[in-house]
């Protein structure tokens, strides 16, 4: 892990060569993070990969309900040869949560991209299927944002068949 002289010289780095793509910096509990603008996410991303970060471990979303932007997208990342990981975050709003593809950085990002798009409603621009994964393609909403109804559907077994009135309507 860079230490946080480290990440911040990072940041600095990335900074020269993309521009303003970095937000802000977050050292906490030895684990660093970049706060990235998600417009330049793709770029940054690309920046990082050449300064040695070549193992995308984890990507997955965040519901920062109440707050706005809402939504988040945190990619970990990994330079095998120093053994060295850096995280990477976004927030996206909830009126436009349109997010660059990393897939055609790390083939790897495919299915937990789909994931994210099925279970927080992120958009994922130039991913090649986004579809559902885990649910049906007709189902409507996003079962892991905050504020998805708890609940659900009552399941019909045989023995609460005569309890559940009409259910072949």
């Amino acid at each position: 892990m860079p230490d946080a002289t480290g990440l911040e010289l990072i940041a600095q780095d990335l900074r020269d060569k993309v521009g303003d793509s970095v937000l802000d910096t977050l050292y906490f509990r030895d684990e660093a993070t970049l706060i990235a603008d998600p417009a330049k996410l793709h770029e940054t991303l690309v920046a990082l990969r050449e300064r040695g970060y070549r193992f995308l471990a984890s990507l997955h979303g965040v519901d920062y309900y109440p707050d706005e932007p809402r939504l988040g997208v945190h990619y970990q990342l990994l330079d095998m040869d120093r053994v060295d990981r850096i995280g990477v975050k976004i927030r996206v709003p909830l009126a436009d949560p349109h997010v660059s593809s990393v897939v055609d950085l790390w083939s790897g990002a495919n299915h937990p991209e789909r994931e994210v798009y099925d279970m927080f409603g992120v958009i994922f621009d130039g991913h090649p299927d986004l579809r559902r994964i885990l649910m049906p393609e007709d189902y409507e909403g996003y079962p892991q944002r905050r504020d998805f109804p708890v609940g659900g559907e009552p399941v019909l077994f045989t023995y609460n068949e005569d309890r559940s009135p009409r259910w072949y309507e």
